[in-house]
């Protein structure tokens, strides 16, 4: 350890060097979600790496999630990202159980502890992100929220699911969508004015998804479908989809010769194509039945639940698993995402996913890996998001402080019964607020010191601390 910062006589002036506060600081932003690491998912990368970026670019950046296991309290990542894993347990699919009011209180000090000046809250499904933004507008700050999923409008799920929302963005600040199709879903759902909402696409770590360094045999083809197998992921497609496309390509092996002399249709037909299904989930059955039904077991192979599962979906936003996989060189069978020569688009119908499959095999031998990755690292990188969403931010914060009543007025316009509902509970937040600054006034909780290692220092401390 002297060694390495060059003595104990020194130790104070390097450690001054390396903890600078950071008066300068142009935003203090709380990213708030029940969704975050260690859980994996696109949601998590999301705040993850627009945290990161964020932080090079001079803001201060505190995520608030809820506890994950033992993993509880307050935590640091890569960067000097700050994490605070309040001590409440997942109640369904990760969401902590919606109190309304129940959170006021250490939401609050977290507020005030870390001199947060902009709240940004990601994705509909979290309960945590709806209550967060309700206390922080009761408090006078600006808020953002990032929509990162689609919702229909005729089952009941989806009704509760977009009332709620409505309830969110009646006095949200500004919203963000993940893309254009995404931005229409948000507004029909939830009645916010088109001129607030801002598109910003995800992005991907090209330095993390790269090309294989030797391409597959071309008497091969693997697909691989990475999905938690449920309806909404588009499981039960793949029931009908795989088997018919294991009948058209059914050889075992291409000889050297047909691929030496092109005939792309004899290719074709003689091709093997295998499948390798990554996720788990209700509808892992079905699809175990149909390899056996059809005695596909060394075709179709199952790996079960695995890691960093940012999966397609049929109803999918923006889908960065989409991104990372053309960032690897491989061509993509989805929605509209990419540009058209870098995906092939299908219908949520059986046959034309079938045809889809068999158009973009028959374009797999023009597609040039490298000459893609380069293309993604132009187009989706997260710098360029953490720019355009700073924007956003300073947009937010030009935006003039709002009465009680001036708030309520839009509550008012959710319905005419809920309408009156959410005016009831924003006037018992607002009472709720005024008795806890009675009980604990904002000037008696103490203040977290604004402190970060510097970026060209950081690798040395870590170096020099694992010696």
């Amino acid at each position: 350890m002297d060694a390495c910062l060059g003595g104990k006589e020194s130790m104070g002036q390097e450690n001054n060097e390396v903890i600078a506060f950071m008066a300068d600081l142009k935003h203090r932003i709380l990213m708030v979600s029940d969704f975050f690491y260690p859980n994996f998912g696109g949601v998590e990368n999301h705040i993850y790496y627009l945290s990161q970026c964020l932080l090079k670019l001079g803001h201060k950046v505190v995520v608030l999630t809820h506890a994950y296991g033992n993993r509880s309290g307050v935590r640091y990542m890569t960067g000097g990202l700050k994490v605070y894993y309040v001590p409440w347990r997942p109640f369904l699919m990760q969401n902590t159980f919606p109190t309304i009011y129940g959170t006021f209180p250490i939401i609050r000090t977290i507020l005030l502890r870390e001199k947060i000046s902009l709240v940004h809250g990601h994705q509909a499904f979290s309960t945590l992100c709806h209550e967060t933004l309700m206390h922080a507008r009761t408090m006078g700050y600006k808020v953002v929220f990032t929509d990162h999923s689609l919702y229909g409008f005729a089952d009941v799920g989806s009704i509760h699911m977009n009332k709620v929302l409505q309830f969110t963005l009646a006095d949200v600040t500004r919203a963000i969508c993940v893309s254009h199709t995404s931005k229409e879903n948000t507004v029909l759902r939830s009645g916010l004015p088109p001129e607030k909402v801002f598109v910003i696409p995800n992005a991907v770590d090209t330095a993390m998804f790269k090309p294989a360094q030797q391409r597959l045999g071309r008497d091969e083809i693997v697909i691989v479908v990475i999905s938690r197998l449920v309806y909404r992921k588009g499981a039960d497609l793949l029931v009908e989809v795989i088997p018919e496309v294991c009948r058209l390509y059914p050889n075992v092996s291409c000889s050297e010769h047909v691929v030496a002399e092109k005939i792309l249709i004899y290719w074709l037909v003689l091709l093997l194509v295998r499948f390798i299904v990554g996720g788990d989930g209700p509808k892992r059955v079905r699809l175990e039945e149909m390899r056996e039904k059809h005695s596909l077991q060394d075709r179709v192979e199952m790996l079960g639940a695995v890691p960093h599962a940012s999966v397609s979906s049929l109803t999918e936003a923006f889908c960065i698993a989409i991104l990372e996989a053309a960032s690897c060189g491989l061509l993509t069978v989805s929605t509209r995402v990419l540009p058209d020569d870098m995906i092939v688009l299908a219908e949520p119908d059986p046959s034309d996913m079938v045809h889809a499959i068999r158009k973009a095999i028959s374009i797999l031998p023009n597609i040039d890996p490298q000459v893609m990755h380069d293309r993604m690292k132009r187009l989706y990188n997260w710098n360029d998001v953490a720019e355009r969403t700073e924007i956003v931010y300073n947009r937010a914060l030009k935006c003039s402080d709002q009465s009680l009543l001036e708030r309520l007025s839009r509550y008012l316009s959710c319905g005419a019964w809920a309408g009156k509902l959410f005016c009831l509970v924003m006037i018992i937040d607002f009472l709720i607020w005024r008795l806890l600054e009675l009980l604990q006034p904002a000037k008696d909780i103490e203040e977290v010191p604004d402190v970060a290692l510097r970026g060209e220092r950081i690798e040395e401390i870590y170096r020099c601390k694992s010696e």
